[in-house]
C-alpha cells in the first residue's frame, strides 16, 4: 500500500536523472584512460608541490636559528609586534594614571650619512597599562601620534580615534588612563581640566597586578627613492610632565625597561641614537623608543619570514598544466572527430559539456586540494627549521587555503574547457587562457608594473582568483607597503575567487549554446 501512496518522480525525469549520471561516467571512463592527459595531472600536482618547496628554501641570513622562528603572540592568536620603551610601576587593583605630553619628536636615519627629523605618522608616546613585560601580553594604551592624532589602542589589533593635531610645546595634550577591574578608558584634553573619552577598553581576565606607565615608540621610516619604496631606522621622543597617580602603586622609583629586547619587525634603532628616558627637573621624563605596538602585517615591514600564501607560489605552474589538460579535454575530440561519436551515444549536447566540466573541474580540485595539504606543512617545518618566521594563521584559514586552492585550479579548468569549446583549436585557447589568468598574476605580484596597474589587473581579470589564497590582514593602524608584491591583493579571498568564477560561466555558457546550435 505504501508503493501506491508514495508519489513517484516522472519517468522522464529518472532517465534524464540517469541519463546525465551515464553521460559523467562516459567522460570520467574517457579522461582516466586517455594516458597522457592522467601523468599530465599527475605532473600539475608535482610541478606545484615542487616549485613551491624550491621557491622557499633559501637559507635563513645572518645566521638565524630556530629559536628566532616564531612571532610573538596576542591574546587573540595574532601575530604581533610588541617593543617599545616603557617607564613604569606596578599597580594593584584599579587606579589611574594622568600625565601631560608636552611633545613627540622623531628622528630617522636615511641610510645615506643623513638623518630625517620628524615623528613618523604612526610614532606613539603615551600612557600604558600592560598586564607583564612578555611581548604579546594584554594591554590598552592611549596616546598621540605623529600625524594620525590621538588614538587609543589595546590588544593590538584595535584602534579608536580620538581628536586630531599634533602635540607641541605650544600645543600639548594630557593622556588620561583609568582602570575599573578589567575595563580601561581612556581620555585626552588640551588642558588638563576638561576631558574627552578617547574609548575604552574590556581585557577579560586581566591580572589584578599590572606594569602601568609610560612609553614611547616608532616604526620605521618609509623611504620612495627611484629603487623602489624602503625603510630605514627610526626613533620617536616623548617629553611628559609629572606623572599624577591615584590608586595602589608599587612606591619604588619609577624605572626603565625596553619591552621585547630590541625594536622588533618594524622599526629599530639608528646608529647612534637608542632608546632610554631621562628624568626632569619638574619630575617629568624624556622617554625615547623605537619599534611599535601592533600587529604583524606582511611586506617589507614583515622581516624575515614567510606567509601561509609563499609556499604555495607553485601554484602558478600547475595551472599551466591544468589549463592545458582542461582545454584539449574538449578540443582533443574536434580534432579526431570523436565528438559526433560522443553526441550520437547522449544527443542532449549540453549534457556533454557539463559532464566534461564536472569530471575536468573535479579532478583539477583534487590537484589543487592535495598540492596544498602537502605543501603546506612541508614548507612550514622547513621554514622554521632555518629560522624563518612563518605568519601564524587560524586553522580555518588553512582550510580555506588549501580548499581555495582546488577551487581556484577546478575554475580555471572549466574556463579552459568553455574556451576550448568555442574556439576548437587547443593552441590558440590554451594561450588565451594562460595569458588571462597566470600571466596578470605573474605581472602583478612581480613588482614589474606600477601598483594601481597591479591592483587593476587582480582586479578584473581571471587572475583576481588567486586572491583566495592571501592570508595577510591589513591594518590601517600599521605602516607597511600594502600592494600586490608584497601579498596584499585588492580583492577579499572570495570575491576574487568569484570574479575568476564569472569567467568560467561566461565562457561556459555561450559554449553550451554554440555546442547546441552548429554541427560538430
Amino acid at each position: 500500500m505504501t508503493d501506491t501512496l508514495t508519489p513517484r518522480p516522472p519517468a522522464t525525469t529518472r532517465a534524464e536523472r540517469g541519463g546525465f549520471l551515464r553521460t559523467l561516467h562516459a567522460e570520467w571512463t574517457k579522461f582516466r584512460t586517455v594516458r597522457g592527459w592522467v601523468l599530465a595531472m599527475a605532473g600539475a600536482l608535482l610541478v606545484t608541490i615542487v616549485v613551491g618547496l624550491l621557491g622557499t628554501a633559501a637559507p635563513a641570513p645572518g645566521g638565524r636559528g630556530a629559536e628566532s622562528s616564531s612571532y610573538p603572540k596576542g591574546p587573540g592568536g595574532e601575530a604581533v609586534n610588541d617593543s617599545f620603551y616603557f617607564v613604569r610601576k606596578t599597580l594593584t587593583g584599579d587606579g589611574t594614571l594622568t600625565v601631560p605630553l608636552r611633545s613627540l619628536t622623531g628622528v630617522a636615519d636615511t641610510g645615506t650619512g643623513k638623518t630625517a627629523h620628524g615623528a613618523q605618522p604612526w610614532a606613539k608616546a603615551g600612557i600604558i597599562v600592560k598586564e607583564s613585560l612578555t611581548q604579546g601580553s594584554p594591554y590598552a594604551a592611549v596616546m598621540a601620534t605623529g600625524g594620525h592624532g590621538v588614538r587609543m589602542q589595546y590588544e593590538y589589533t584595535h584602534d579608536t580615534a580620538g581628536p586630531s593635531g599634533k602635540v607641541t610645546r605650544q600645543s600639548p595634550r594630557w593622556l588620561r588612563l583609568v582602570r575599573s577591574g578589567d575595563i580601561l578608558t581612556g581620555s585626552t584634553s588640551t588642558d588638563g581640566s576638561h576631558w574627552t573619552e578617547v574609548g575604552h577598553a574590556k581585557l577579560p581576565g586581566l591580572a589584578r597586578t599590572v606594569q602601568a606607565g609610560l612609553f614611547a615608540t616608532s616604526p620605521q621610516a618609509k623611504q620612495d627613492t627611484a629603487a623602489g619604496t624602503g625603510f630605514s631606522p627610526a626613533v620617536a621622543t616623548g617629553a611628559f610632565g609629572r606623572p599624577a597617580l591615584t590608586g595602589d602603586w608599587s612606591q619604588s622609583a619609577w624605572s626603565g625597561t625596553q619591552v621585547g629586547g630590541d625594536a622588533g619587525t618594524s622599526g629599530s634603532y639608528s646608529n647612534t641614537t637608542k632608546g632610554g628616558f631621562t628624568p626632569t627637573n619638574d619630575g617629568g621624563f624624556i622617554v625615547t623608543g623605537a619599534g611599535d605596538i601592533a600587529p604583524v602585517v606582511g611586506g617589507p615591514v614583515m622581516g624575515v619570514g614567510f606567509s601561509v600564501e609563499n609556499f604555495l607560489v607553485g601554484t602558478f605552474a600547475g595551472l599551466i598544466v591544468v589549463i592545458a589538460v582542461g582545454t584539449v579535454f574538449i578540443t582533443g575530440e574536434y580534432r579526431r572527430g570523436l565528438l559526433r561519436t560522443t553526441m550520437a551515444a547522449t544527443p542532449v549536447r549540453g549534457r556533454v559539456l557539463g559532464a566534461k566540466a564536472l569530471v575536468a573541474g573535479g579532478v583539477a580540485f583534487a590537484i589543487g586540494l592535495v598540492a596544498a595539504a602537502i605543501t603546506l606543512p612541508i614548507g612550514e617545518r622547513s621554514a622554521r627549521g632555518r629560522g624563518f618566521h612563518v605568519f601564524p594563521v587560524t586553522s580555518a584559514t588553512e582550510v580555506r587555503v588549501m580548499a581555495g586552492t582546488g577551487l581556484l585550479c577546478a575554475a580555471a579548468a572549466v574556463l579552459a574547457l568553455g574556451v576550448g569549446a568555442l574556439l576548437r583549436r587547443s593552441g590558440t585557447a590554451v594561450a588565451l587562457v594562460i595569458a588571462s589568468i597566470v600571466l596578470p598574476f605573474l605581472l602583478a605580484t612581480s613588482g614589474v608594473l606600477p601598483p594601481g596597474a597591479s591592483e587593476w589587473l587582480l582586479r578584473v581579470t581571471p587572475a583576481a582568483g588567486f586572491a583566495i589564497q592571501q592570508t595577510l590582514p591589513r591594518y590601517a593602524q600599521v605602516l607597511s607597503v600594502y600592494e600586490p608584491s608584497t601579498g596584499y591583493y585588492p580583492l577579499e579571498p572570495w570575491a576574487g575567487l568569484a570574479v575568476l568564477c564569472g569567467y568560467a560561466a561566461l565562457a561556459f555558457g555561450p559554449a553550451v549554446v554554440r555546442l547546441r546550435r552548429r554541427d560538430v
